[in-house]
């Protein structure tokens, strides 16, 4: 199975003016050309999750009623652009909580894993979010930051000494989502080409 996890602010959609989050489905708006991204890596053979934090919902400043909505919106739109995420993951605390599910901690994106029965170190984690890669680079995930947001800096948001995570050189830095389907279609035609012989007298 090939597995991508997404960041959902910043990543699929933007956020309100001066708001942290999204709070109804009327304020959930996608960024241009998000929605066909996705369909894209779909098509390439990929299963899309999404992994994201609400603390909106431990605060009690929206529901899970309001956010079912927003969820709702976001696959109905996304079906009609062709695609489809396979499921949408969310820690619903407060920072004050110290949970193991709030990005950066790794808990949503190991939940993943298990619930898909995949290595962790064959996923690629993908979003604008410094708190999305740190959570992804402690399980060691091909690690994917998009420009714009808060991993904007493809080394800065990485810890060097985290025990399972990759090199920070590793993680490749995108444009948009849009630009990481771009990449992730050419690295697909780089697999797909044969691999010439060369014969020895």
């Amino acid at each position: 199975m090939k597995l991508i996890i997404l960041d959902r602010d910043g990543t699929l959609n933007a956020l309100p003016e001066g708001e942290e989050f999204v709070a109804t489905a009327e304020a959930w708006h996608p960024l241009p050309g998000a929605l066909e991204a996705v369909a894209r890596i779909n098509r390439l053979g990929w299963h899309v999750v999404i992994a994201t934090n609400q603390p909106g919902l431990g605060r009690g400043l929206f529901d899970v009623a309001s956010l079912n909505e927003i969820h709702a919106k976001l696959h109905r739109l996304l079906a009609a652009a062709g695609g489809r995420v396979d499921a949408i993951f969310y820690c619903p605390h407060a920072p004050s909580d110290h949970c193991s599910c709030r990005k950066p901690a790794p808990g949503l994106l190991e939940q993943i894993c298990e619930r898909y029965g995949i290595d962790a170190k064959e996923v690629h984690a993908v979003g604008d979010s410094a708190l999305h890669l740190q959570a992804a680079q402690a399980l060691g995930m091909h690690l994917h930051a998009l420009r714009g947001g808060d991993a904007d800096r493809s080394a800065a948001p990485l810890d060097p000494d985290a025990p399972a995570a990759r090199a920070a050189a590793a993680c490749t830095v995108h444009q948009d989502l849009s630009a990481f389907a771009d990449y992730l279609a050419r690295q697909e035609a780089l697999a797909a080409q044969p691999v010439a012989l060369v014969q020895v007298a």
